[in-house]
């Protein structure tokens, strides 16, 4: 009720703000100095057959539009347009949403981020950790060779996992891509996105080992889908709900959610892993095996670590509320404080391009070294080449959308050289 009481007072003060301020003309309104260059970098990539599609937007703090551009490979996608309004699977763009929400349940006080997940979740509270049979942790195994820790062998859980290392990526739940064969095979074998609801997914989990002990270290996994099983849980409500009502509708944001609106498709899924770019077959987008998130209407499954789509429009509104810590069109979400410790340095930290706050990258002094941007810039992106940052200097969001997996070399120096391109625009115009 007091927290009700503080969002409206916040509220009726931001009106009277704008009313305040709202003759006063933005004379430091971000302006691109050579929108054709930037054009050109996103062609390149289109032209020479890495992606099927490249849709780049950039928008100011108030949601003005202050660059676009769409490139469309007409023969892979003939006929096709894509803009803003396209919608899109984003992924692991879905993380921070879920990470947004459990904070705010935080707030709320529903859950606090020490809490032991076997709290919400008691079918976790006895899963078991992979080693060797050296019972080497396997994460000591360089990627070469990782098919050395095989066979592995199961010992208990040193530490209590709490919501704050399903945040930071801490509690030990991985995908299918590990590079540990005898990993990647227990999580193939239960099929995560078929699980016909939450109760289901848990069950499963609850059936394979996690791959360190909670707290050890950062491994990048499902951990972000159990956190949003842990919302749920908390609260007796789905994902979908609490993204809806804590979210999407106080927000007024009308492009990101988990099920497509009526009369509307998803483009197809591409693939670069034989260095030719092709539509990709069932199983080729691996990172839970055979199958992927289905994004049907009657099945009831809301993966927070994956299963959003978004338009990038959508998704721009999203991170100017980030950007503008906690708040977008007059609504607070998340207190300014909470916003901040999102961006916080958390794990990762001896990084020479930056380190991870909550599910949100930092870059640092290497970026622009490199050409590629500059430090400070809140970074994310998704499995299929979806990408955001946010610049807090210069006050802007950047979204890069497109839908393809294994990228063949160098495609992956898109996102690079399209910051590097903005950013040399940038630096030249303030000089």
């Amino acid at each position: 009720m007091e927290r009700g009481i503080f969002r409206f007072v916040i509220t009726f003060l931001s009106i009277i703000v704008c009313i305040s301020c709202s003759n006063n003309e933005d004379k430091t309104a971000l302006e691109i100095p050579n929108p054709d260059g930037l054009d050109s970098v996103l062609d390149h990539y289109v032209d020479e057959g890495f992606y099927p599609f490249i849709y780049a937007r950039l928008e100011d703090m108030s949601g003005n539009l202050i660059y676009e551009h769409s490139s469309v490979n007409k023969e892979l996608l003939s006929g096709t347009s894509v803009d803003g309004d396209t919608w899109i699977r984003i992924w692991s763009m879905s993380k921070i949403v879920t990470i947004s929400v459990a904070l705010d349940l935080i707030e709320d006080g529903i859950m606090k981020l020490d809490d032991p997940v076997s709290k919400y979740i008691p079918e976790f509270a006895n899963l078991e950790v992979a080693v060797s049979n050296e019972r080497k942790r396997l994460t000591e195994y360089d990627w070469g060779n990782r098919d050395q820790a095989c066979p592995i062998q199961l010992v208990p859980n040193d530490s209590v996992m709490t919501v704050l290392h399903l945040i930071n990526h801490e509690a030990g739940f991985y995908y299918a891509t590990t590079g540990y064969p005898c990993l990647d095979s227990l999580v193939a074998a239960q099929n995560l996105p078929t699980a016909k609801d939450s109760e289901e997914l848990i069950k499963r989990l609850a059936k394979l080992p996690l791959i360190q002990h909670s707290g050890t270290d950062y491994f990048y996994g499902t951990n972000t889908t159990v956190l949003g099983l842990v919302a749920e849980r908390a609260t007796g409500k789905d994902l979908n709900q609490l993204v809806k009502e804590r979210v999407t509708a106080p927000l007024e944001i009308t492009g990101l959610q988990y099920r497509l609106p009526d009369d509307e498709g998803l483009l197809p899924k591409f693939t670069g892993r034989d260095s030719i770019l092709r539509k990709a077959n069932r199983g080729e987008l691996d990172i839970f095996g055979p199958d992927v998130p289905d994004y049907e209407w009657d099945h009831p499954l809301y993966l927070g670590g994956e299963g959003m789509v978004a338009t990038a429009d959508g998704y721009a509104d999203f991170v100017r509320m980030l950007l503008n810590r906690g708040e977008l069109n007059g609504y607070r979400f998340l207190e300014k404080e909470t916003v901040e410790d999102i961006y916080a340095p958390h794990t990762q930290l001896d990084n020479a391009y930056g380190y991870n706050g909550y599910n949100l990258w930092v870059s640092g002094d290497t970026m622009r070294i490199m050409n590629q941007g500059e430090a400070g810039l809140w970074i994310g992106g998704g499995y299929e080449c979806t990408y955001f940052w946010a610049d807090p200097k210069r006050n802007f969001v950047g979204i890069i959308m497109s839908q393809n997996n294994e990228v063949r070399p160098p495609g992956y120096e898109l996102n690079d050289k399209f910051r590097g391109e903005l950013y040399q625009q940038l630096w030249e115009s303030e000089n």
